[in-house]
Formats: structure tokens, C-alpha cells, sequence
């Protein structure tokens, strides 16, 4: 038996700002001299990202009237833990609440009421009673709804999510679970001219994705069978990726050393993937890939032997919002999800996500299609017919 992910909803915070405009506040914010100021433009000119998403509108602003940070010229005193905490409880639920409404608007058959699991993922904020429990609440799903928490493990815990999805499903072909994954990166920022922090803060970007999996396709429309998975470690790079709560936010440890530590994995874990499976890497013309960072892509291009067409969605997602963490790899499904057709029935869709450890997942997914209407909406339909509120 397999399970299906079946829709894929998003949400970003109102706040879009272009990534030199980012430049700016950060040179501010690090009170860089002009030399300085120039090399840090540099670097997110050439990240790939054009625009990042953001829960704080200070990101936008240069003059001082800042609504989350300090109106001083060094930003002092420089949030703490407890207010970026407090800012994530604030902004966390309506935007997952944002996401989840938009997944499940893709599947009219699916009612708030049928979900059995809830899972939500999150490395940028916790509190007790949690997003878990706020979502119940607010998406009036049941009670008695089973909850998993997938919290602090970075950028491939919706990985681990669907792992966690594929199983309850397989276990209850009843099983209907809604995974949220949730990411404030921004309140992290790290006033540091460290060559990490300077990195992570040219990165990271703010959003939700919420996706649905289910023990069958849905009936109209594109899905993806979970296939396959296999998990990955190389320890070589366990200093080069980290995440630490510090006394003013999370710090990112992410050295220039991963890409080329990716590199050299990806090919064992790819034939890891595959070893059991009537697929080979040559098979595969669909690929959602998490983009880490511009470097990162490249290095599997190279490794694979893939083209920026490949990655093409990985790109597309890098630009338009940046690394959000774990929500990010979904974002990229859910841009190759809209490119489907029926002609692509059977597809494999090879899919990675990279994180502290230095841990490499790997999923292979396969296309399916669905082509008749559910029961439910039938039945809706012929009512409304009955009533003579549709032409026959």
C-alpha cells in the first residue's frame, strides 16, 4: 500500500522585500564602512535570491523606525530570545493557519473534520501548549486528532515529516494527516560580521507550506505517491551545519565547506535510494530539490550531472523567497506539482533536503493521476441539479 501527498498549500508574511534593500538595513544594522558595505552587497548579489519574505517590516527600512528592533544606530538592545519567542507565538498560527486553508482548498472532498493526524514542523520557534494545539483550535479539526511534533531539526524536517505521514497512513488506510511546516527564519537575525552569520543573514526567508497525505490519490487532479526515502549522514560536516540557541535569537552555523561535503555525498545517497528500486538516476526528468543556497545547487548539478533546467523549480524558489527552512523543499513541489499533466502518469520525481548533521534525505516520488470527480462533489452536483440550481 502507498501513501499520497495530495495538495500542497503556502503562505508568506506580508512583508516582501527585495534582497539589496536587505543589503542596506544589514550595513546599517552592522554599521559597515563602505568597503565593507560594498563586499556585502556583493554577496547577495550573487545568491541567487531577488526578494525574501518576512514577519518584520524593519528588513525594508534603513531610517531608524524600526517596530521590532531598536531605533538606535547599533540596534542596541539587541533582541533576546524571549521577544523573538514572543514575536514566532504572535506570527506563527495565522500564517499557518494561511497555509493549511490553502492545501486543503485543493481538495474539496477532504472536510476539516476527516483529518486524523496533525504534524507540524518548526525549527524557529517552540512554546507549550504549542502551534499544534493552536491549529486544532483554529482549523476546527477534531479533538481527538493525533498530533506529532517534528521541532529544531532544520532544513530536511519536512523529510521527516512525510516519513512520519507515509507510516500512519500505511498503518490506517483511513489515515487522512495534514503536515504544517512553519519558519520564521528572520527573527534570527545576528548582528555579526562573522562569515556564517553574514551568510545565514543573506539567506533565510519566512513561510509556511502545509501539504495533505492520504492512503490514496486524489481523485482529480495530480499526486505523488511516496515512493521511497533513505537518509544520509556525513560527520565530516557535523561543525559545518549547526543551529544553537544563543541568549540573542538561534545562531546558523553554515560554512562554505557544505556545498562541496554535499557534493560528495549525494551520488552515495542517490544509489542508496535506488538500490532497491527498477529506477536508475538516468530514468528521472522531474527533481525537487531544497535550495539551500545558489552554491549548493550547483554542486548537485555537478555531481549528477544535472542542468539548470533540472533545478529548475529549485531556482525559481531561491529567487522569489529565499531558503525557508523546512518549508522550502515543499514550495519547490508545489511549483512541480502545477507543471504536471496526465502524460506524466508514472514519473519518477527524485527529491532532496539538506540539514545539521551533516544530514542528506533523499524521497523518490511517483506521479499519479486522477481523473474522476469525488463521490462527495457528485453527490453535491446532483443535488444542486435536483434543485434546479445547475443547468442538467
Amino acid at each position: 500500500m502507498s501513501s499520497y501527498l495530495c495538495a500542497i498549500g503556502t503562505a508568506n508574511p506580508p512583508h516582501r522585500i527585495p534582497q539589496l534593500q536587505i543589503a542596506d538595513f544589514m550595513a546599517g544594522a552592522l554599521q559597515l564602512d563602505e568597503a565593507g558595505t560594498r563586499k556585502l552587497r556583493a554577496l547577495y548579489r550573487v545568491s541567487g535570491i531577488g526578494q525574501r519574505y518576512t514577519v518584520l517590516p524593519d528588513y525594508g527600512r534603513t531610517n531608524g523606525s524600526y517596530e521590532f528592533f531598536a531605533n538606535t544606530p547599533d540596534l542596541e538592545p539587541f533582541p533576546s530570545v524571549g521577544q523573538r519567542m514572543a514575536e514566532y507565538r504572535r506570527q506563527a498560527l495565522p500564517l499557518s493557519v494561511q497555509a493549511a486553508q490553502d492545501c486543503l482548498s485543493q481538495v474539496p472532498e477532504v472536510a476539516m473534520g476527516s483529518i486524523t493526524h496533525l504534524i507540524t514542523v518548526s525549527c524557529t520557534g517552540m512554546y507549550a501548549p504549542g502551534l499544534d494545539i493552536e491549529l486544532v483550535a483554529a482549523l476546527q479539526l477534531p479533538s481527538h486528532v493525533q498530533r506529532t511534533c517534528v521541532n529544531f531539526m532544520g532544513c530536511y524536517a519536512a523529510v521527516n515529516a512525510l516519513k512520519l505521514a507515509d507510516a500512519f497512513c500505511r498503518a490506517n488506510e483511513e489515515a487522512r494527516v495534514l503536515v504544517v511546516c512553519t519558519e520564521l527564519c528572520t527573527l534570527h537575525f545576528q548582528k555579526s560580521t562573522e562569515e556564517d552569520h553574514l551568510v545565514s543573514n543573506a539567506l533565510f526567508g519566512d513561510g509556511s507550506a502545509a501539504v495533505l497525505v492520504q492512503a490514496r490519490p486524489r481523485v482529480v487532479g495530480p499526486s505523488l505517491a511516496l515512493t521511497a526515502f533513505h537518509c544520509g549522514l556525513e560527520p565530516d560536516g557535523h561543525a559545518d551545519m549547526a543551529w544553537h540557541i544563543n541568549d540573542f535569537g538561534f545562531e546558523m552555523t553554515l560554512s562554505s565547506y557544505v556545498p562541496r561535503m554535499i557534493k560528495q555525498g549525494i551520488g552515495r545517497l542517490t544509489a542508496g535510494l535506488l538500490a532497491d528500486l527498477p529506477v536508475q538516476l538516468a530514468d528521472i526528468r522531474a527533481f525537487a530539490i531544497h535550495p539551500g543556497g545558489r552554491k549548493i545547487l550547483e554542486s548537485i548539478e555537478q555531481a549528477l550531472g544535472l542542468t539548470t533546467h533540472d533545478n529548475r523549480f529549485a531556482y525559481q524558489v531561491l529567487r522569489d523567497y529565499g531558503n525557508m527552512s523546512s518549508a522550502t523543499v515543499l514550495f519547490v513541489m508545489r511549483e512541480l506539482l502545477r507543471t504536471l499533466t496526465p502524460a506524466d502518469t508514472g514519473a519518477p520525481v527524485l527529491s532532496f533536503a539538506f540539514g545539521p548533521g551533516l544530514t542528506l534525505e533523499a524521497m523518490l516520488l511517483t506521479v499519479a493521476w486522477g481523473a474522476e470527480p469525488p463521490l462527495e462533489i457528485q453527490h453535491n452536483a446532483e443535488q444542486l441539479k435536483n434543485a434546479a440550481i445547475l443547468p442538467a
